[in-house]
């Protein structure tokens, strides 16, 4: 049984026949830019994550040294 279905699968992958498929310029360009899209997301999540902490701790860190120098004056 494991046997007929090892040589099935091997056989699925051997035989070779044609797809009769095209992709239109209309089709792939929908594709580039769906493509595009999503790793623009990705880098927009990934820098919002990493920037707006950091904003936050030097605006915080500008704060202090502004109350600081208000303390000495």
């Amino acid at each position: 049984m494991i046997m007929q279905f090892t040589f099935n699968l091997i056989l699925f992958f051997l035989i070779i026949t044609h797809a009769y498929a095209y992709v239109g310029p209309g089709i792939g360009g929908g594709i580039l830019a769906a493509t595009i899209g999503v790793i623009v997301a990705i880098l927009a999540a990934i820098f919002g994550l990493v920037w707006f902490p950091i904003k936050n701790f030097l605006k915080r860190r500008k704060e202090k040294k502004e109350k600081k120098q208000e303390k000495i004056d």
